[in-house]
Formats: C-alpha cells, sequence, structure tokens
C-alpha cells in the first residue's frame, strides 16, 4: 500500500514516535510524507520515505494529488485542531478527497493505530476488490 504522512508542527514528534513504535509494519509499505516529518521520521526509524515538498510549500496538495489520481492508499495525518498556524496544512480539501476516493483517513493516534492494525491484519485489502483496476 502507498501510505502518505502529514503532521503538524506540534505533532511531528508524535508522528516520529508512532513510526517507530510502528516501523515493521510500515517497512512493508511504500511511504510518502511532506519534507519535514519525512526527514524526521526517515532519520529516527531508517525508513524509505519519499518526501514532497514541505507543507507551506504546497507538499500536502502534491499528496492530494496522489489521491485525486488513486496513487494513496491510506493517510495519516497528525493534526493539531487548537493551535494551527497560518502556512500549515488544512485537512479540509484532503479530508474531501479522501472521502471520494475511499481512503482511510486519521487525523489522530487513535484513528491511525486502528488502521495501522487493520493494515496488518489484512482488512483494508478491501479497496482492491473495490476498485480492481488500480
Amino acid at each position: 500500500m502507498n501510505i502518505a504522512l502529514i503532521a503538524h508542527d506540534s505533532k511531528k514528534e508524535l508522528m516520529t514516535q508512532f513510526c517507530i513504535a510502528y516501523c515493521g509494519v510500515l517497512s512493508r509499505h511504500n511511504l510518502c510524507a511532506t519534507s519535514t516529518t519525512g526527514k524526521l521520521v526517515a532519520d529516527a526509524t531508517g525508513l524509505d520515505i519519499f518526501k514532497f515538498m514541505s507543507g507551506a510549500q504546497g507538499g500536502e496538495q502534491q499528496i492530494a494529488s496522489r489521491i485525486a489520481c488513486n496513487e494513496i492508499d491510506l493517510l495519516l495525518f497528525f493534526r493539531d485542531p487548537i493551535s494551527v498556524k497560518p502556512g500549515e496544512p488544512d485537512e479540509a480539501g484532503l479530508l474531501r478527497l479522501c472521502d471520494v476516493r475511499n481512503i482511510p483517513f486519521a487525523t489522530n493516534i487513535a484513528t491511525a493505530e486502528a488502521l495501522i492494525h487493520a493494515l496488518e491484519r489484512g482488512d483494508l485489502d478491501w479497496r482492491d476488490i473495490v476498485n480492481p483496476k488500480r
């Protein structure tokens, strides 16, 4: 599966710790991320991560375009709903695209863990049945 990682500045450490904890599962998939998040996670885990531009420079739009083209299967976007800074990615457009394309989308660690466990069990393979041309 193709998994995208995005994190607001205040959640980058949480994303890094999450990826350390689930490195074994994540290593079996193709990962991409916005620039800073991808670098932090790759440095901490050794995972191979394709890095887009930073969120402020359009990295989330690059990921959104991959979602629109059915090239992302799972999105983990750890967001800070309380103190979003100007220039940080906004999840509304990403959420809309994920809903249109039936992409599982986690905005917090609890949902991300549920999706990772489902991924590990093979429960997310339904997309191949729904959209066999992928």
